[in-house]
């Protein structure tokens, strides 16, 4: 089978993150064990009792808790999609055929596709192993009970993302944190009676979002766009009534940090302006509630897969352009295990969690043939 027959298939398959991936996994199975390939499947229940599980598959000739060489990781999950979605669950082509749509088609079931055509009718060398990850959409859950789990020893990872097949060999962290304002409520028709919530969250908002822009200049690495700290608040909800002064709001702030930034540096500069805001106004209360804070990972350097890509680039007649990615990934977990991580995939992430995801089937063709080289046995 061809990355596009096999897509068909994996698309097919609904996973958002709140099903279970099991269906998924069983077809994966039923692909490669009559290859020969060991699959070992750890289940387990997520939070709301959903049956999942995270897949390892090693090739023939190689014990299951061997030292994995190459990796190849993807995540199983896609994000929701709404009855308006018309190609979530089939794969459609664009008029001109260049694109093929759908749910996952490049978040990340496309290079799934990819590396099981890759390795259909191939002999793949016994030190490559795929691993393949629930809700990672939600956190990177799954990766994170699967490391639990397992004593994972990897030299090189290929984590998948689309990246439009530009290397990325860097990423952002992620910070998040929820931001409560407490004021008093009061009639609408006597406002100087309150103090309206909504009101301190709107300034403290403006002066996050000053704080943003201060980022740019202070820490930037060029691997990235845009090159620096990014700060984002992307949810916010308050107030009662239309006509009652509002006695509470909350909003929550992402954040972004390049590598050479501390994960936690936004929270205490929030944490800061917090203060700020409780000396104006003693009577309101603002409480922050830290949810994550992740740190990304870093340039190593040109390991053995980075040369090999190098050199398949430069033997194509084809740029090598390593860069940083911005989004998050499971990259930031494997770095505790692998000691060379490379995010990759066909497509392109600014398509992906809508209806407009994509990716190009030319793109499936020349990551197939990419994996083949480096997958073959030597």
């Amino acid at each position: 089978m061809n990355a596009q027959e096999i897509l068909t298939e994996l698309v097919a398959i609904p996973t958002p993150s709140h099903q279970s991936n099991l269906p998924l996994l069983e077809w994966v199975t039923r692909f490669l064990e009559p290859k020969g390939w060991r699959v070992q499947l750890l289940p387990y229940s997520d939070e709301q009792g959903v049956a999942k599980a995270n897949l390892l598959a090693r090739p023939p000739g190689v014990e299951q808790d061997a030292r994995i060489e190459l990796a190849f990781v993807c995540h199983t999950d896609t994000v929701p999609f709404s009855d308006s979605w018309i190609s979530a669950t089939r794969l459609t082509a664009s008029a001109d055929g260049r694109l093929l749509h759908g749910c996952g088609a490049c978040d990340v079931k496309g290079a799934l596709a990819c590396f099981l055509a890759a390795v259909d009718g191939s002999q793949v060398s016994p030190q490559v192993a795929l691993i393949l990850s629930a809700d990672e959409e939600i956190g990177c859950k799954g990766m994170d009970r699967l490391l639990r789990s397992t004593q994972l020893r990897i030299g090189s990872a290929i984590v998948s993302e689309p990246t439009s097949l530009r290397p990325g060999i860097a990423g952002k962290g992620y910070g998040l944190a929820r931001i409560t304002v407490n004021g008093v409520e009061a009639h609408s028709a006597y406002p100087n009676e309150g103090l309206s919530a909504i009101a301190l969250a709107a300034k403290l908002i403006c002066q996050i979002n000053e704080l943003g822009a201060r980022t740019k200049g202070e820490v930037e690495d060029p691997l990235f766009d845009p090159p620096r700290t990014t700060v984002n608040v992307g949810v916010i909800e308050g107030g009662s009534a239309k006509n009652i002064v509002a006695g509470k709001c909350s909003f929550l702030v992402e954040w972004r940090p390049v590598p050479a930034d501390p994960p936690r540096g936004i929270l205490a500069q929030l944490e800061w302006l917090c203060d700020c805001m409780r000396s104006e106004h003693p009577k309101a209360h603002f409480h922050i509630e830290p949810l994550r804070a992740e740190a990304g990972f870093s340039e190593v350097g040109e390991g053995p897969l980075q040369l090999r890509l190098k050199t398949m680039a430069e033997a194509a007649g084809v740029p090598f352009r390593p860069c940083g990615i911005s989004f998050g990934s499971e990259a930031t977990r494997l770095a505790a295990v692998a000691e060379e991580i490379v995010v990759i995939g066909p497509g392109d992430m600014h398509t992906a969690h809508s209806e407009r995801e994509c990716v190009p089937v030319a793109e499936l063709e020349e990551w197939t043939q990419a994996l083949r080289n480096l997958l073959i046995a030597s």
